[in-house]
């Protein structure tokens, strides 16, 4: 396995939409692992696919002690609001309060292929919601008002600079943390 680098604001492949993925394979296995070791060394809790510069509809995330591989995760239920301060392994240094459904439920594939369903709440659930925005290519910041969009976007000129190829790169074993929203729980 190794660590990916992970595509960073300004980056093409954080707008595109992903393609769902029609069989699980090997390869798109080892993806979700290398996913996994690249989202730990980042310290992070959840990471998609145009994250690391792929087109699959696949995110890994892990929250509490509990990992989920999901290909084609679509949200098939959600209730209530609730606001939650975000950052993105995509835009390191980057926060911004969203409002987010409180409850929601996900339909996916594991990384067997087997059809599963995954309902979260607080951080689970802002984590999963987070991560499918990725596979539409949609960013945390676009939830914004424009004011805070301005604000998040302003604070990004000053960071960007520290990835001139619009990639981060890590190492296995990194904890490349920067300042997160919630320190103990890691950046989406």
């Amino acid at each position: 396995m190794s660590v990916l680098p992970i595509a960073v604001l300004g980056s093409p492949v954080l707008r595109q939409e992903t393609v769902p993925v029609t069989v699980v394979t090997d390869e798109l296995r080892a993806l979700a692992d290398e996913m996994f070791e690249t989202m730990r060394a980042a310290s992070g809790i959840g990471l998609a696919a145009p994250q690391v510069g792929r087109t699959e509809r696949l995110c890994v995330v892990e929250v509490a002690g509990q990992s989920y591989t999901l290909f084609n995760p679509e949200i098939i239920a959600r209730e209530g609001k609730l606001r939650w301060e975000e950052g993105c392994l995509s835009i390191p240094e980057v926060f911004g309060w969203v409002n987010r459904a409180a409850w929601v439920k996900v339909r996916a594939l594991d990384r067997d292929g087997e059809p599963v369903e995954v309902e979260g709440t607080e951080l689970l659930g802002v984590c999963l919601q987070h991560e499918i925005d990725h596979l539409h290519g949609r960013l945390f910041i676009d939830h914004l008002s424009f004011l805070k969009r301005r604000q998040a976007l302003a604070a990004w000129e000053d960071e960007k600079g520290k990835y001139p190829d619009l990639l981060r790169i890590l190492k296995p074993g990194d904890t490349d943390a920067p300042r997160t929203a919630h320190a103990s729980e890691g950046q989406l």
